[in-house]
């Protein structure tokens, strides 16, 4: 994939890149709609990556090219980035130079050929990937010394403010920050990180991912709603984020909501999610893997419920799979679409993967695109 790239960058603007970087896509393991709240969070990276070639300019101006994307070379000028003003996939790249030179960070224009095979609107962070892949090539150009978290808070900051998606920092700092054969235990509060080993293959079980081709988007609406009602909850309950409710007090809290319907809800899920990405963490360094099943199902049924983000083709993943021999299953990403993760013994991965697609197909639903994901490393350069 670098070396098509890079030739791609030299046919497209007549000389060879300065280098080639990647960033991956991630798959969060548990801890959902929990990154906006201050709360725990644990992602691993996809082997699926944004890859861009990369050189620097010094006149002010930032070139944009996607081998994915119908259409040529996109030209902006740096002093003419505004935030909210594209609404093209351009958006991405270019709130990351914003963001840079907001901060007071030297960036002086670039010129960008990328790719991507990580799949678009499938809760799998194609957005985060393409940020990162664009800040860490930066970073390195430009000597800005960046730390690898920083450049993800940058990249948060470009996805909030540029683009306009009120995200968490959960999906820039898992492409940032993850290593390979772990999952990353990340406190979104003080961004302290932990590597936890997860080594499927070992013990003889796979994470199938079950794209359902349902498109979501964050920007419109119903992410943000769930994140005001959160933010809500929190102001009721007198705490800074409902990460500072505890699990043990969670009853005495919902019951000081009242008939506050929808906020019970989502705090209700966003205090038990915290709760199930510790036990994983604690079944997962006592080494029983398979234990943490249970918790994802538990996981998908407080998503379907309370939050009330799931749908359809989500939930038929998660069912299916379970009756047909699935260790666990839950939705993944931030809903109304996207993608399921199902647990599963190697031996029954053939058999999980028909019935999935069989029941797609009785239920009338476009097939679903399924996958293994395998802990794989954190931005890169390739280059």
């Amino acid at each position: 994939m670098g070396q098509q790239v890079q030739d791609g960058f030299t046919d497209l603007y007549g000389t060879a890149p300065e280098g080639v970087w990647s960033a991956p896509g991630r798959v969060n393991l548990i801890g959902e709609h929990t990154d906006y709240n201050d709360g725990f969070v644990m992602p691993f990276a996809l082997p699926h990556t944004a890859t861009a070639a990369v050189s620097r300019r010094t006149d002010g101006v930032l070139r944009l090219h996607s081998a994915d994307v119908e259409g040529g070379v996109v030209e902006l000028r740096l002093d003419d980035l505004v935030p909210g003003t594209d609404k093209n996939w351009t958006a991405y790249p270019a709130g990351v130079v914003w963001a840079l030179r907001e901060a007071g960070h030297a960036v002086t224009g670039a010129d960008v050929h990328l790719t991507s095979t990580v799949p678009a609107g499938a809760g799998l962070s194609s957005s985060a990937a393409l940020e990162v892949v664009i800040a860490l090539a930066l970073n390195d150009l430009y000597e800005l010394g960046l730390q690898r978290w920083q450049l993800a808070r940058l990249c948060q900051r470009a996805e909030n403010v540029y683009v306009g998606a009120p995200t968490g920092i959960m999906d820039q700092t898992a492409s940032a920050c993850c290593e390979d054969g772990h999952a990353l235990f990340l406190d979104t509060r003080d961004l302290s990180q932990k590597q936890i080993p997860f080594d499927l293959a070992a013990e003889g079980m796979r994470l199938l991912v079950v794209d359902t081709q349902v498109k979501h988007s964050h920007s419109e609406g119903e992410y943000g709603k769930r994140r005001a009602g959160c933010e809500k909850g929190a102001a009721l309950l007198g705490v800074d984020a409902l990460r500072d409710v505890p699990y043990a007090d969670l009853d005495a809290a919902l019951a000081r909501l009242g008939d506050e319907e929808e906020v019970v809800r989502l705090v209700r899920h966003v205090v038990t999610e915290d709760e199930r990405v510790e036990r994983v963490v604690r079944l997962l360094e006592s080494g029983d893997t398979r234990a943490i099943g249970p918790v994802l199902v538990e996981g998908h049924a407080s998503l379907r419920d309370d939050f009330r983000i799931s749908c359809p083709e989500l939930d038929l993943v998660v069912d299916t799979a379970l009756a047909s021999g699935a260790l666990g299953a839950r939705m993944t990403g931030g809903g109304f679409g996207g993608s399921a993760i199902v647990l599963a013994d190697v031996t029954d991965v053939d058999t999980i993967t028909k019935a999935v697609e069989e029941a797609f197909a009785t239920a009338g639903f476009k097939a679903p695109r399924v996958f293994e994901a395998v802990p794989s490393p954190g931005a890169r350069r390739v280059s």
